[in-house]
């Protein structure tokens, strides 16, 4: 099973306030209730990856803005 993380996290950033963002939160949330216990395994092993490699896009989207900002 794969499960589409991304769709997840482009809608809540793109969220028109809290309460959406909170909605999808839930929907989430019920997704992993939804799911037997190998499934939920699955489900963590896959957030921890899609975090960490969204994470390491971040750090570096941030370090290449501050070698430019340096630059200047």
């Amino acid at each position: 099973m794969q499960f589409d993380f991304k769709r997840f996290h482009i809608r809540s950033m793109n969220a028109a306030d809290e309460q959406e963002r909170a909605a999808i939160n839930l929907e989430l949330k019920a997704l992993y209730a939804s799911l037997n216990e190998e499934e939920q395994k699955e489900f963590n092993t896959q957030l921890q990856l899609f975090l960490t490699k969204e994470m390491g896009r971040i750090k570096s989207d941030y370090e290449s803005i501050q070698g430019t900002i340096h630059q200047n």
